[in-house]
This record gives structure tokens, sequence and C-alpha cells, in this order.
């Protein structure tokens, strides 16, 4: 295969992939044409790449008008990955363990690209519950976690990374950088952060870091609970939150 068909065909597979993600993102069905329109590619490519992806089950039809979205193959794909997947499988215990001891809602949480998003959750045993969206995407500098789940990188990196407009909270005002990276240092140093939830008014939200063999934090464990909870409480949900961390960590690192 000649080099210029290699680069082709990689672009193609890029292209692929933002249509997944650009579903993904929408969360609904879509034709194609409404597929360009969002990620900027031709219609032409669009349009040949979705046949492809029907014809291998990773889209499918919806309705009659020509809208498709994510297939049943990716679900195949996705649960052949959480087999081999150990994170998962021991997060998923991590987050048991911290609803119990708290009975507050418990998150395992990712970077994904450029954005955090909530991959796994146990939602609390109150009556008053706390949930989130799993896979949503969410800008970085709105959450606990993203003080934690970058602190491997430079300033430098860190600026490249975040786009400029995540910058700018629910609330309108912006968050200034130099703010943001103070408490990324400090998070990472401390192995923890915890702030009242800028998403809302009423959650307070509590992250402890799950590091690698290189002491990088690959996803973080969290505690999401009410403002009024999370002050009575503050010393113990940290503890539980860095204690079930460090236990997943080693887990995973053996």
């Amino acid at each position: 295969m000649s080099e210029d068909n290699i680069k082709r065909r990689a672009k193609g597979l890029d292209r692929a992939f933002d249509i997944l993600d650009f579903l993904k993102e929408i969360g609904q069905p879509l034709r194609p044409n409404d597929i360009a329109k969002g990620i900027g590619s031709p219609k032409s490519t669009v349009y040949e790449l979705v046949a492809s992806l029907l014809e291998r089950r990773v889209l499918e039809p919806v309705g009659k008008d020509g809208h498709v979205y994510l297939g049943r193959q990716l679900y195949f794909l996705g649960q052949a990955h959480l087999r081999h997947f150990d994170l998962s499988r021991e997060a998923d215990q991590a987050l048991q363990e911290i609803v119990s001891q708290t009975r507050e809602t418990a998150q395992m949480c990712l970077l994904n690209g450029r954005k955090y998003t909530v991959a796994l959750m146990k939602e609390g045993e109150r009556n008053f519950r706390i949930t989130s969206d799993i896979g949503e995407n969410a800008p970085i500098p709105w959450t606990a976690s993203g003080r934690l789940l970058l602190g491997h990188l430079s300033d430098e990196q860190i600026v490249e990374l975040i786009d400029e407009r995540d910058f700018i909270l629910p609330d309108g005002q912006r968050l200034p950088l130099a703010t943001f990276l103070k408490e990324i240092r400090q998070a990472t140093e401390e192995g923890f952060f915890s702030f009242d939830s800028v998403a809302d008014t009423f959650t307070h939200c509590f992250a402890a870091p799950v590091r690698d063999e290189r002491g990088v934090c690959i996803c973080t464990l969290c505690i999401v609970a009410p403002r009024a909870d999370a002050q009575s409480n503050y010393q113990e949900y940290r503890r539980v939150l860095i204690d079930s961390a460090n236990r997943l960590a080693r887990r995973i690192n053996d």
C-alpha cells in the first residue's frame, strides 16, 4: 500500500471517529447531511463513511427518514473491553465500598480528550439522590477531578489542552488561569481536592487520584454530597475517599 493510500485511510478513520463522537455528544439520531455540517466535513465523505459504518453495524438506521445513530456493535465492543479492563471492574467495587461507608453518590471520572467525563457511578443510599449522566462530557475547569487529572502536565500543556471557552463558568464568571494552575499544583501535591460544585448550588464535590506506577493520575474517585452533609462529614469523607483511591491504585498496579 502506498504512503498516500495509508494517509487517506488514516484520515478516513479520523473522520469516522468524528462521526461517532459527534453522535455521542448530540445524543440523538441525525441525518448524514446534519452530521457533515456538525463536524465540518464534506457531505460525500460523510455519506460514504456512514454507509460503511452501517454495513458493520457500528451505526444503525433509525426510522424511515435516513437518520442514523450509534449501533449495537459498539455495545458488544464495549463489553469486550470491560471484560479485559481491570480498572473498571476494580473501580466498580471501590465505588460500592464508598457508598456503603458514606451513603453518598460515588463516581469514577476520567479525561476524555479535552473534556472530563463520569465513567462509572454508584448512587447514594439516601432518599434524596444525586445522579449524573455517565459519559457526558464537561469542561475540565468546572470539576474537582480536573485539578488532579492534569497534574502530570506542564503549564504550557494544560493551556494547550483546554478550550479557552471552558474557563467560563456556568454563572458567567471567568476562572483565572493562574488560579486554576495553582489549584492543580496544590491538589497534586496533597492528593486531594474538593469544592462547592460550580454546576449547581447544592452539592460539594470531593476527588482523590488513582495513580499508576509512574505516579500519573489515570482516573479519580469522587464523592458528590449535599453541601450541608459534606461540611458535617468533611474529614470522614476525605479519609474514606483517599483510602479507597489508594487501595484501588494498589490493586491495579500489583
